[in-house]
């Protein structure tokens, strides 16, 4: 008999996807993941805003334009035709454009590290972990 066979373990780097109303004060609030997995060809952003939390933060913030930048980045994970000329680049050089420091209301945490058998499931527990809020 054979043992049966390790899941390969993937590396990916993410970082978490933040909105800063008002840069000049530095409060954010997490709303999605970025995670890149090349090995698994892997390049997704997973999006969801709490609005309510926003609001809280800056009762006069954008969200139509908030909504159309972070599609902006989904577009330019998901590459091809539509995604602009960042979506054409190589999906490793997409995660590199998407995570570089800004000073813009759309910001991303430093990139981070982690190992996995499945890159979205990955994406899920850190959805999990990072963004949403449990309330009870």
């Amino acid at each position: 008999m054979h043992a049966p066979e390790t899941p390969r373990r993937d590396t990916y780097d993410y970082a978490v996807i933040r909105v800063v109303p008002r840069v000049e004060r530095e409060e954010f609030v997490n709303v999605g993941i970025l995670l890149s997995c090349p090995t698994a060809k892997f390049l997704q952003a997973r999006i969801e805003v709490d609005e309510a939390r926003l609001r809280a933060l800056d009762p006069d913030i954008d969200l139509d334009t908030v909504r159309r930048h972070l599609e902006a980045m989904e577009a330019i994970c998901a590459g091809g035709p539509g995604s602009g000329p960042i979506g054409l680049l190589p999906q490793r050089a997409r995660f590199h454009w998407l995570t570089a420091r800004r000073s813009s209301i759309i910001q991303t945490s430093p990139v981070h590290l982690g190992r996995c058998t499945h890159a979205g499931n990955a994406v899920e527990h850190l959805m999990d972990r990072m963004v949403r809020v449990r309330r009870g």
